[in-house]
């Protein structure tokens, strides 16, 4: 698939085999597709002054989630592995072009596509707003309104740290970001942005697994922002997923690995730092419970009665806006999520569309994901936990295999006991 994103003053010629995208801007016409509309005003309003790099960053984050959501994958030879061209327009052209392979590696990690890229002229660099702002935060921190940022964010202000909130916009979870970003510390400094993304013939069911680089990309955009950074220093951006599903393993020979998306895999996170330090931008890369299970976590949350007040309210579920924004009860990231509360000993208040898993149907004990979870933890039992895990910790990039190798183990435990307790062999 063909496609160029470029600003909405660029010549983009119209051919029938090709998708153009406007960057920043409403699209012309149904015929084309849009990204980011609005992020240049919420950045402006802020008067934030991000560095042109992190600007050219987003600009290739937004044009991946771009073609992700275009890309139909049932079209694909395999049925699953697509093919891009993209063509990106950026401020910076020499400096990309001359690294383009080592982001094609990284985004071929990340969606299990091919990626070929170029890079043309004339990307967004926005003039610095009037009486720019500076914030005084010492760091930056993704809110998703998930579970594990909304502890990871408890644990930073806790320690000490005072980090600017970073979140997506996600139909759902908006409020819920705003409202928990106002109870940590003393109230964080929270920016909401959105993709915003608009294709023709967008695929009706997409894998998104792209979606969180952009993400990543207005964490940098916001880090490069803080007086800190201005000031020569390194800036850390914390990612807070817990070990388990941040090496993503597949759960059966089957499965080539859960839907969720690859953004907080090592693999990932390594080569991503290595580009960001290519591109001079001063961001570090943080994913403080790499090797602690989701159970753990909150079992060493700093702030327990804040914990107890609110985790149930966070959402987990794969399948959330499909129940009407309640959890299904029954994906991977719900039997995680579960388990995580037994592991924690306090009650799971949260409700489920299918709170009971205990009758032998395929809604229930034998649902997909349910009965691959099972077939996890015999397999790591009857073969062995490296029998199981396979080639998933095996690029030689991914550092501390042992500690991964662990906290894979105790989350399959964790699983297991709330299996066991909902009755399901």
């Amino acid at each position: 698939m063909k496609i160029v994103c470029a600003l909405r003053d660029h010549r983009f010629l119209p051919r029938t085999d090709t998708l153009n995208v406007v960057l920043y801007d409403q699209r012309p016409s149904g015929k084309f597709g849009s990204a980011g509309a609005a992020i240049r005003q919420r950045v402006r309003r802020r008067k934030l002054q991000p560095v042109p790099r992190a600007w050219d960053f987003l600009s290739i984050a937004l044009s991946v989630v771009t073609a992700d959501l275009a890309g139909h994958r049932a079209k694909s030879p395999d049925g699953w592995t697509r093919e891009f061209e993209l063509q990106i327009a950026v401020g910076d052209q020499k400096f990309w072009h001359a690294h383009a392979k080592e982001l094609q590696e990284l985004l071929g990690f990340l969606t299990t596509d091919r990626w070929r890229i170029k890079f043309i002229g004339g990307g967004f660099q926005p003039a610095p707003p009037k009486d720019v702002i500076l914030p005084k935060e010492d760091s930056v921190v993704l809110i998703s309104g998930g579970l594990d940022s909304f502890i990871g964010a408890i644990d930073l202000a806790a320690a000490g740290h005072k980090p600017f909130a970073v979140s997506q916009s996600v139909r759902g979870d908006n409020d819920k970001q705003d409202e928990f970003v106002s109870l940590i510390g003393e109230g964080l400094s929270h920016l909401r942005l959105n993709h915003n993304v608009v294709v023709p013939h967008a695929e009706a069911m997409p894998s998104q697994r792209a979606r969180s680089i952009a993400f990543l990309a207005y964490g940098v955009l916001v880090a490069t922002s803080l007086a800190r950074y201005k000031a020569g220093e390194e800036v850390s951006l914390y990612i807070c997923e817990n070990g388990f599903i941040s090496i993503n393993p597949p759960l059966t020979g089957m499965r080539l690995g859960s839907l969720s998306t690859r953004t907080c895999h090592p693999v990932f996170l390594a080569l991503l730092q290595r580009l960001l330090a290519a591109a001079g931008l001063r961001v570090r890369l943080v994913n403080p419970y790499q090797f602690k299970t989701k159970g753990e976590m909150l079992r060493d949350c700093a702030d327990q009665a804040l914990a107890l007040s609110h985790a149930h309210r966070t959402t987990s579920c794969g399948r959330y806006k499909r129940y009407a924004y309640t959890h299904c009860g029954r994906c991977l990231p719900c039997l995680i999520r579960r388990a995580s509360f037994a592991k924690w000993g306090n009650a799971d208040k949260t409700v489920y569309k299918f709170k009971s898993l205990s009758k032998n149907d395929k809604e229930h004990a034998r649902y997909d994901d349910v009965r691959a979870a099972s077939m996890a933890i015999a397999t790591a039992k009857d073969a062995g936990l490296d029998a199981w895990l396979g080639a998933t910790l095996s690029p030689p990039i991914i550092d501390q295999k042992d500690k991964l190798r662990s906290v894979a183990g105790r989350a399959l435990d964790e699983l297991a006991e709330f299996l066991k307790i909902q009755r399901v062999k």
